[in-house]
């Protein structure tokens, strides 16, 4: 396959389901780097993950303490707004909803808010990204994150474009 395979008969003659492949994507088996900016050099004990805003307890763990919560290995499509798809990627994690239920969303809460570097924000309705795919990511096909692809820990949900994993 090239780079990008658009052709859905290529796709299906790999044994592949071409549907699984939305209108106007393009099929990859590399991961692209789309990055804003330079790409953050993270050291070990520098990153945090801040929960707050309408919760009942906020609080912030380390990647240390993120790991060592329960967490569970899901394979799923990836597609990125910058019309590349790529199928059957695995990420390990923890259950953004699980780290909700530690905080307690409040009820009038609708939205989560993700931040990350250089300021970059996005919003997500909490029914998405409640979902049991959604997860807080640290490993990708059983390894780290790289920074390049958002590491050391990147929100992933499946069933939205991956503008919306940040």
């Amino acid at each position: 396959m090239s780079f990008f395979e658009r052709n859905r008969q290529g796709i299906s003659s790999r044994g592949l389901d071409a549907s699984r492949l939305p209108p106007g994507q393009y099929l990859t088996d590399r991961f692209p780097v789309l990055h804003v900016g330079e790409i953050p050099d993270y050291q070990p004990g520098q990153w945090s993950l801040d929960i707050f805003g309408l919760v009942d307890q906020p609080f912030t763990l380390t990647l240390d303490e993120l790991k060592a919560l329960p967490s569970v290995s899901l394979t799923f499509d990836i597609h990125c707004v910058t019309k590349w798809s790529k199928f059957d990627t695995t990420w390990q994690g923890v259950r953004v909803k699980d780290l909700l239920a530690l905080a307690g969303v409040q009820s009038d809460a609708t939205h989560v808010m993700e931040h990350a570097e250089f300021g970059y924000t996005t919003n997500v309705p909490l029914a998405d990204i409640t979902t049991d795919e959604a997860l807080v990511a640290y490993a990708f096909e059983g390894e780290e994150i790289t920074a390049e692809h958002g590491g050391p820990v990147r929100i992933v949900i499946p069933h939205l474009y991956f503008w919306k994993s940040a």
